[in-house]
């Protein structure tokens, strides 16, 4: 059974392991396997930092206790755009295709919701078919393209910029 939940400080460890092993298994990520710089000391920092402010949040994905995906919102710091969030998501390639994805969507949406967000934004890799089909049945929609913002396996690649606004 999967369980949706906010990020804990004591979860900075899993979360990392989490984001290594996601690196490693799919192209989309910004790091490429062993090129995450972050240490354990700097991943406890990072999500103090997240729980500091109304505008940012992690929900872990669980099952048996083991995180398996997540969803990162991370809002603007100022007065005129923290009412933006930025997301990043990530799920182990063995629970894909599982609805994972769909809930974590829906639970940063209602998290948003009640801390009047009114813009989830993000970029996906222009050839990650799936993914960008999968946000698009998100309710984003393409704003632009940012043409050759990624050198993947020695080739320039362009991104969309998707938003949704609520």
């Amino acid at each position: 059974m999967i369980i949706i939940r906010p990020i804990e400080e004591t979860d900075a460890e899993e979360f990392l392991r989490l984001c290594k092993k996601i690196d490693t298994e799919t192209p989309f990520m910004m790091f490429e396997p062993d090129e995450r710089p972050t240490t354990l000391n700097e991943q406890r920092d990072e999500i103090r930092d997240v729980l500091s402010r109304d505008n940012q949040t992690i929900l872990i994905a669980e099952n048996d206790r083991q995180m398996v995906g997540y969803i990162a919102a991370h809002g603007g710091r100022y007065r005129r755009n923290r009412q933006t969030v930025y997301l990043i998501t990530g799920i182990v390639q063995a629970f894909t295709s599982q609805g994972i994805g769909t809930r974590l969507f829906e639970e940063i949406e209602r998290w948003a919701k009640e801390r009047g967000i009114h813009r989830l934004e993000l970029t996906v890799v222009f050839h990650n078919e799936v993914a960008l089909a999968f946000y698009k049945k998100m309710g984003f929609e393409i704003e632009g393209r940012k043409k050759h913002s990624l050198l993947i396996n020695g080739s320039y690649v362009d991104e969309y910029w998707m938003a949704k606004l609520i």
